[in-house]
């Protein structure tokens, strides 16, 4: 069941639409493992998903001429420039759905250092989790 959570996790950090939060929850209702093991896994997975998406940002620009590239140029250019104007601490958002994922992307694309990245999604991710695991044991 944590091999199920890291990898609901880690997609649901992904630009692939997913949802890890009713999986830790079903895993804290259920009791079987400590609260402080699955935040764990779920931090873990959910910070290895947004750095894939940094990871795809920092080669993504390579192919931003080709016919399939997902993004209009002048949409890349709104996102970077929203991040060069707003700066590494949107990462704290990381956790929002829609806006949260291709945060993450735009900050490889902007070469965001690994270690700063790392630390603000991990601050970001963990903390919604840790509030979210503080909630389902207080209402359980």
């Amino acid at each position: 069941m944590l091999s199920a959570l890291f990898l609901s996790a880690l997609v649901a950090a992904t630009l692939l639409p997913a949802q890890s939060e009713a999986v830790l929850v079903g895993l804290l209702l259920g009791g079987q493992y400590g609260p402080w093991l699955l935040l764990a896994v779920a931090t873990g997975g959910n910070v290895l998903g947004s750095w894939i998406n940094w990871l795809l940002g920092r080669s993504i620009e390579r192919y931003r001429e080709r016919r399939w590239f997902p993004v209009s140029p002048p949409r890349l250019q709104q996102a970077q420039d929203w991040y060069a104007r707003y700066g590494r601490w949107t990462l704290l958002l990381s956790w929002l759905p829609v806006i949260g994922d291709p945060l993450t992307l735009v900050a490889g694309v902007m070469r965001e250092r690994l270690w700063i990245f790392l630390a603000i999604v991990s601050l970001a991710k963990g903390g919604r989790y840790l509030l979210l695991a503080a909630l389902t044991l207080q209402l359980a």
